[in-house]
């Protein structure tokens, strides 16, 4: 894995609290924990919502971007 981008997180003490005690039963670092949770959420979020098959695509019926311009 290439270079990790360090940031600030603010966390309500007793969420911090819990996700110890689960990294913990885990094995992790809290820091571990929380980049393997986010991992999973990202996962889910891809497999449940396939992406467009272009990144541009538009609603049906609706004008084609590509065919608007001025006229002149």
């Amino acid at each position: 894995m290439g270079q990790r981008k360090p940031f600030l997180l603010r966390i309500d003490p007793a969420l911090w609290t819990e996700l110890e005690v689960w990294a913990q039963a885990d094995l992790r670092s809290v820091n571990g924990q929380i980049e393997y949770l986010l991992k999973q959420a990202l996962q889910k979020r891809k497999s449940a919502r396939p992406r467009p098959a272009t990144p541009l695509a538009h609603s049906p019926g609706a004008p084609d971007p590509s065919q608007s311009g001025s006229a002149g």
